[in-house]
């Protein structure tokens, strides 16, 4: 079984940062890419940043130059850097990875719980 686990919501005013962290535990072969997505109440969820094992990255325009996602892959870990929130990031924020648990396994896509980030204006 893979598990991912987030950290590092909360509630923190405009202009603020967070760091949210999700790592990956269980049975791990390899890791093909990671991402975090949001939702915000009554909205679908959305992509905010993925992250390829070899680093390419790919960000919503709406954090373009705002957020960074880096990834440790030792530590299968994710991480997503947010400056400068705005009231409109409040949402819950998902982890994704794609991970393949066997050399010979296909690749599936596991989600973590959800952590809240808040910004109050």
């Amino acid at each position: 079984q893979v598990q991912l686990v987030e950290s590092g919501g909360g509630l923190v005013q405009a202009g603020e940062s967070l760091r949210l962290s999700c790592a990956a535990s269980g049975s791990i072969f390899s890791i093909i890419a990671m991402g975090w997505h949001r939702q915000a109440p009554g909205k679908q969820r959305e992509l905010v940043a993925t992250i390829s094992s070899a680093g390419n990255t790919n960000y919503a325009d709406s954090v373009k130059g705002r957020f960074t996602i880096s990834r440790d892959n030792a530590k299968n870990t994710v991480y997503l850097q947010m400056h400068s929130l705005k009231p409109e990031d409040t949402a819950v924020y998902y982890c994704n990875a794609e991970i393949q648990e066997g050399r010979y396994y296909v690749p599936y896509d596991y989600w973590g719980q959800g952590t809240q980030v808040t910004v109050s204006s």
